[in-house]
This record gives C-alpha cells, sequence and structure tokens, in this order.
C-alpha cells in the first residue's frame, strides 16, 4: 500500500440542489418541510471564539442570538429533530431542550452543530443544521446505498439537516488508540483497507482523518472496528486520483503504516475482494435507486470538464482500462467502478 502525500488547493463551489434532485429526494422521503432554515440560523448578532478542552481555538464560534429569535429558533430545532428522528412525531421532543447551536467558520457548508437534550435523564444528542450542496447530497445518498452504513438526513430547499456519525475521530483513534494492546491491529489494517476501496469505487474525496470515525464494537471474542467518513464535501469533485484514495493523505500515515506491517500481498487482495463482493451485493438490492441517482446526476454540472478528464485519464492509467477514457461524467466512471466490480466478482 503505497503513501505518499495529496494536497487539495481550491474550495469547492457549492452547487444547489436542482429540481430533479429535488424530486428524487421526494422519491425517496428525504425531503422535508422544515420551520427553520440555514438562513434563519445565520441571523445572530454576534458571536464569540470556542476554545477546546486545552485552551485552543476550536475553529467554531457560539453565536449569539437574540431573545425573541432564540425562542423562535428553539422550538423550529426541535420539531427539525422530531422530524429526523421520528417522521415529525412531536411526543419525542417532548420533555427536550435546545442546549448548544455553534457555527463552524471553516468548511465549504459552513454547518451549525445543535445539542438537543433530554431534561428527564440529561442524555444528549446532536445534528447539524448545513448549506445544501448537490454533490455533498450525492455523497449522503451513495453512502447509504454502496456503503454498510445507513445515514439519515433530510432536504428543505436550500438547507441541508444531518444526523450526527458517532465514533471516534481517525485523527484521535490514530493518536490515542490505534495501538492500544487490547486492540486486534489487523482488525484495523483490514478495515482501513475496506474502507480506501469504497472511497476509490464511490469517488468519495479528502477523506483525511479528520473526515473520518472509527467505530468500536465489543463482540464475544473480540473488538469490531469500523471506519465511517463523516464529511462528504469532495464528493466526485476532484480530478485527481489520489484524492480518492485515503492511503495519499499523510494525516492517514499510522492506518498506511499499520496496513503495511500487519497484511501481506495475499491477505491486502483478500480484502480488497470482500469488500467487492459486499459492494455487488448492494448494487444488486438497491439496483432501482442507484439507477434513478444515476440518471439524475448524470444530467448536472457538478465539477469542472478539466477535472472529468483528469480523473478519467487517472482512472485508465490505474486500472489498466481504457474504456474510462470514454466517460463523460463523474458518474459515468462510478458506473463504470461498479460494472467492473460486477465482472471481477463474477470471474
Amino acid at each position: 500500500m503505497e503513501q505518499h502525500d495529496v494536497k487539495i488547493a481550491l474550495k469547492k463551489p457549492i452547487y444547489p440542489v436542482s429540481p430533479a434532485l429535488q424530486k428524487y429526494l421526494k422519491t425517496y422521503q428525504r425531503e422535508s418541510k422544515l420551520p427553520i432554515s440555514y438562513d434563519d440560523m445565520l441571523q445572530f448578532d454576534e458571536s464569540f471564539p470556542i476554545m477546546d478542552k486545552y485552551g485552543k481555538d476550536s475553529l467554531w464560534e457560539g453565536p449569539i442570538y437574540s431573545s425573541s429569535r432564540m425562542d423562535e429558533l428553539q422550538n423550529g430545532l426541535k420539531v427539525i429533530y422530531a422530524h429526523l428522528k421520528a417522521s415529525g412525531n412531536l411526543r419525542i421532543v417532548q420533555h427536550k431542550y435546545i442546549d448548544k447551536i455553534e457555527y463552524c467558520t471553516f468548511g465549504n457548508t459552513n454547518p451549525f452543530r445543535v445539542r438537543i437534550v433530554n431534561r428527564l435523564n440529561d442524555v444528549y444528542d446532536y445534528f447539524y443544521v448545513k448549506r445544501a450542496d448537490a454533490s455533498r447530497i450525492y455523497g449522503l445518498e451513495l453512502e447509504e446505498i454502496l456503503s454498510p452504513n445507513q445515514v439519515n438526513y433530510l432536504v428543505d430547499r436550500d438547507t441541508l439537516i444531518e444526523e450526527h456519525i458517532a465514533g471516534i475521530p481517525g485523527d484521535v483513534f490514530a493518536q490515542k488508540y490505534l495501538h492500544n494492546p487490547e486492540y486486534n491491529p489487523t482488525r484495523i489494517a483490514k478495515e482501513f483497507v475496506k474502507f480506501n476501496e469504497r472511497c476509490l469505487v464511490m469517488l468519495l474525496g479528502d477523506m483525511r482523518a479528520y473526515n473520518f470515525v472509527v467505530q468500536i464494537t465489543p463482540d464475544f471474542d473480540d473488538i469490531q472496528f469500523r471506519i465511517r467518513a463523516i464529511d462528504f464535501d469532495q464528493q466526485f469533485y476532484e480530478g485527481n486520483i489520489k484524492v480518492y484514495l485515503p492511503q495519499f493523505f499523510k494525516e492517514n500515515f499510522p492506518y498506511v503504516k499499520m496496513s503495511m506491517e500487519q497484511l501481506t500481498d495475499k491477505t491486502f487482495l483478500q480484502y480488497q475482494q470482500e469488500e467487492k463482493s459486499s459492494l455487488l451485493h448492494r448494487v444488486r438490492s438497491e439496483r432501482h435507486r442507484l439507477a434513478d441517482l444515476r440518471d439524475v446526476s448524470n444530467n448536472e454540472v457538478l465539477t469542472t470538464a478539466e477535472n472529468i478528464a483528469k480523473l478519467k485519464a487517472g482512472m485508465a492509467a490505474h486500472f489498466e482500462d481504457p474504456l474510462y477514457l470514454d466517460c463523460e461524467t463523474m458518474t459515468d466512471i462510478i458506473e463504470l467502478n461498479i460494472k467492473n466490480i460486477i465482472r471481477q466478482v463474477k470471474l
């Protein structure tokens, strides 16, 4: 498994949600009429920097709203949470209150992070309010269809609501937990190989360690691991193939190093093949939804012609497959990825 470093030079533009994508979202119950929009969240008077537990700037801010606006936001956000978690059943928020609203000053979608607390037992949960970005939505949909993970989100025009994905941030896990003697390093390496494979197939880019989390599940005889993407901003936009391979980011070097130490070429190929077989099973079970998503995304402008030309040349070289040179869109490239998996798994 090679490891270099790859840079993303320019910030990706935000692409609006088209009527065709909106229709798709309605068909698959991702659309919802919400009482609070992203623009409503931006109407704060001032903000203050939020420090982490070590006293460093977290790059999140605490927005300060007027009292009248705060009441409206809190009520609306509870309704949004009910839509996200229980199809709008307000009974689940009967004993909950909005404890915190935080605003992120970096990234493409500049999200608001909302903490909602159950006053009966102090159990809390998070969700996010973001500016809707079409490419990010396609990333969420592909994660739902092609990965082993379920994602929960809602869209209302220019507003995107996302469920919090729990787990240990990948950079924190690498620093504090990766070499825990109770953890089987081969299992971690195996999961990183599978994650690497999924990202390339789905063209999910920029999976540096702080853009994914590691989930730990104790089993009866060992501990299982899963790596989950939490940031879908760089969905099939960049032209550099290495952007879609987590192994090439320097932030992921601890995972690459562990994989090289723990896996032989034979086991590496075995885990790649296992993930391809799982992807094929998901494609078959969700083929109608995947076809609908393909038909919508194939007619949208979600990157530049230069990026498409560069990526299809990179994919053709990487897979030694000239058919990639005939692709006209990023969607075509993903479709060819899937067709190649079908052919390989059947062999």
